[in-house]
């Protein structure tokens, strides 16, 4: 008489990873190549720093022409700038930059890329879908408005804003050529546009699964 088959559970079919490894990958992938992609509309840094192109403008509405052309032909050279100003002051704040990087890795690991079909679980305790977001929700805005990462944030954008205006407003751009896609009312922010559909549409697979 043959013993009775005793099932063997193939571990590896048990064990889940802690997020939705594909949707983080293409995520990371989309991300760096829409970096890579604004970063080669960067103007060279010499026309930025030329100082035999530096005069004082003569009015208030001849500043704001000028701020208005320079944002649309060195968008990414500014950015470039404000992002370096951030790095600088959250570099400079040790704790600030690990409670915002504790803050990104949360709504990354907890909610947004973490399989829908496995629950949070703390300490003994499920946590729905709604309350997870609803916890990172008030998390965020307890980060955000009620430490010092905020008032860095701000004070550090403020710095950044302030030297945009200024330099464009003294930036003569009479010897600027902007290329014919790219017309003058194009908008500081407008090559992040296809940036943000491409990581939108990458994490948007891992979002919809939890409507």
């Amino acid at each position: 008489m043959s013993s009775p088959t005793i099932p063997i559970s193939n571990p590896q079919t048990l064990s889940q990873p802690p997020i939705a490894t594909p949707a983080f990958r293409t995520f990371l992938s989309r991300l760096s190549i829409s970096i890579r992609q604004g970063f080669s509309q960067r103007r060279p840094w010499y026309e930025l720093i030329d100082r035999s192109s530096m005069a004082r403008p003569d009015s208030i509405s001849e500043a704001a022409t000028r701020i208005r052309k320079n944002l649309s032909y060195f968008k990414v050279n500014y950015i470039t700038l404000l992002a370096l100003i951030l790095a600088f002051s959250l570099l400079s704040h040790p704790l600030s930059l690990l409670v915002l990087l504790s803050l990104l890795a949360s709504w990354i690991f907890l909610y947004l890329f973490r399989p829908s079909d496995q629950p949070l679980a703390i300490l003994g305790r499920t946590f729905s879908e709604r309350e997870t977001l609803g916890i990172l929700v008030v998390l965020t805005i307890v980060v955000i408005f009620l430490t010092s990462v905020g008032s860095l944030l701000i004070s550090a954008l403020m710095v950044g804003f302030a030297l945009v205006c200024a330099h464009g407003a003294f930036r003569v751009p009479d010897d600027l050529f902007l290329d014919d896609q790219e017309p003058a009312s194009a908008g500081f922010l407008s090559f992040l546009g296809g940036g943000a559909s491409s990581t939108a549409v990458a994490a948007a697979p891992a979002v919809i699964a939890r409507v």
